[in-house]
Formats: C-alpha cells, sequence, structure tokens
C-alpha cells in the first residue's frame, strides 16, 4: 500500500485566525490536486507562534460548531488534516495542540507536552503541559503526533511505538539558530538527525513540518523531511520558503525492514518499566 502524505511549510499571520484558515483551505485544494492522503501543518500553523497575550483570543475548539474547525472538518472529507492550534479545555487552560481530522470527524488531539522555557522561547508563561502521549487508529493504520520540544525528548516517540504507530507526524515552529561549517543552519541540522535517529531506531515512519517566515524576530526555517523505516530521506521541502512537499510512503516497507531488523520484537518493556520503577522511588 501506497500513502501520499502533503508536507505544508507555510508562513503565518500572527493572530489572524482567519486569515491563517484562509491558507490551509488554499494549500488543502493543493494537496488535493497532487493526490494526497494526508496533508500536515506545522506547529500553531492557525495562529502564529509568539502568541503571548494573544492566548486566549485565537483560541478553538474542534467540533463542528466551531466557526474555523467546521470548514476544516467539511475539508477532511478529502483527504485527512494535521492542524496547529490553541485548545482551550473546560478550566479555561490552554495547550499547544495538534488535531487530526479525516471524514469530518476528530480522530485524536495532542496537547504538546514539553513547554520550552529557556534561550528564545517562553511558552510555559502562557500555556498548560499536556499530559499524554498516545497512538490513534487511521484509514491508513496507526499514527502519532508530536509537536517540536516533544520529539527532543526520547520518550514520546518511544511510547508513541510502543503504542503502536507506524507512522509518526512531528510539526514545529523551529526558528533558524546557529551556523555548522557547512554553512547550514544548526537547528535544521539537529532537528534533521533526530528525526532520522527515530526512524532507524523504531523503524517506522517519520514526517515533520515545520513553518517559514519571520515572527517577532524569529525566522523559521521550513526544511520538511520524511524518512522511511531504514532511516533514509524520501523527500526534503526547501528551507526559507512556503511550499507544498509530497512524501510517497511504501507502506511495505514496514514489513520488510522489520523482517531484517525485530527490533519492536526484542524490546523489553518489562525490564524498562522495572528499572524506571527503581529510578523513581529513589529517595
Amino acid at each position: 500500500m501506497r500513502l501520499n502524505v502533503a508536507l505544508a511549510q507555510i508562513s503565518t499571520r500572527l493572530g489572524d485566525v482567519e486569515s491563517n484558515l484562509e491558507k490551509h483551505l488554499e494549500y488543502i485544494e493543493q494537496a488535493k490536486a497532487q493526490k494526497a492522503d494526508v496533508l500536515v501543518f506545522p506547529e500553531l500553523s492557525l495562529t502564529g507562534y509568539v502568541l503571548q497575550d494573544l492566548v486566549a483570543s485565537v483560541a478553538h475548539k474542534p467540533t463542528e460548531e466551531d466557526p474555523v474547525f467546521k470548514h476544516l472538518l467539511k475539508a477532511s472529507q478529502y483527504l485527512d488534516l494535521v492542524v496547529g492550534f490553541v485548545d482551550e479545555d473546560s478550566r479555561h487552560r490552554f495547550y499547544i495542540s495538534s488535531a487530526y481530522l479525516s471524514a469530518g470527524k476528530v480522530l485524536h488531539v495532542h496537547h504538546k507536552v514539553y513547554l520550552p522555557t529557556y534561550g528564545l522561547f517562553d511558552e510555559g508563561r502562557f500555556f498548560a503541559w499536556g499530559d499524554s502521549i498516545r497512538s490513534f487508529d487511521t484509514r491508513f493504520g496507526r499514527v502519532g503526533m508530536l509537536i517540536c520540544e516533544d520529539f527532543w525528548h526520547a520518550s514520546p516517540p518511544y511510547l508513541l511505538w510502543l503504542d503502536g504507530a507506524d507512522i509518526m507526524l512531528f510539526s514545529s515552529a523551529s526558528p533558524g539558530r546557529g551556523l555548522n561549517d557547512k554553512e547550514k543552519l544548526e537547528s535544521a541540522r539537529w532537528v534533521e538527525r533526530v528525526n532520522k535517529a527515530y526512524a532507524s531506531m523504531f523503524t517506522s515512519f517519520v514526517l515533520h513540518s515545520n513553518r517559514v517566515g519571520f515572527e517577532d524576530g524569529l525566522h523559521f526555517w521550513g526544511g520538511a523531511t520524511a524518512f522511511d523505516p531504514n532511516g533514509e530521506l524520501i523527500t526534503q521541502g526547501p528551507y526559507f520558503e512556503e511550499a507544498l512537499t509530497i512524501a510517497e510512503l511504501d507502506l511495505n516497507q514496514l514489513r520488510r525492514t522489520r523482517a531484517r531488523l525485530p527490533l519492536l520484537r526484542d524490546e523489553r518493556t518489562s525490564l524498562v518499566q522495572k528499572e524506571l520503577n527503581r529510578i523513581l522511588s529513589r529517595d
């Protein structure tokens, strides 16, 4: 089975949800024309990133009654969507979130579990921490989603893998930082290295959609990637410009790779649990 995943690296307008929605609908039409089965948008794609005091005003609920999501849910009748937004719970806590929409329904919402509050980042001042990492079933197989800082920690991808995810969809708003001796951004080099490693270690597909454009002094670099279960690069988007990158996934590669490299079969989860219990119980 082959699956076409489109990665939309877009520039968003800070706090202008209506304008960003229009761009989403435009990219959805482009992805449909290229016969994409799934379209993945970056972190906070509906709102912009440096929201600060705008957080409460841009929050939306992923329901048919919501004036923004009603359009996206309708569009998901034609292809599955991953969109980034600010979610608000019943106690009025706000989360950096990704929603997976399919056939007019919300299959899953992931709340970002690691909020960087160091260096360039100030997320912990304005958002609540997510407390769940779950894989979920789609018409294409079992999928897991993470948002930016989530995949800088080893445990979230590992948990998705143990929970059955064969396709990992990563979204980010990663600003450019540093240059190495090959004149490549250090932030891009590290993200690509991490994603390649996860694909290899977890013998899974790993796809990443990162935003582009300028916002409040930050320059986002794009560079969408897709890696196969061997850790081989399938395709990559350009740096620093808007683009729609199509990755064709051969889902039969999961079987071929795992027959050769049975890491999933041999994983000793009870050992991990035992040692974590020991570590966490230390005084």
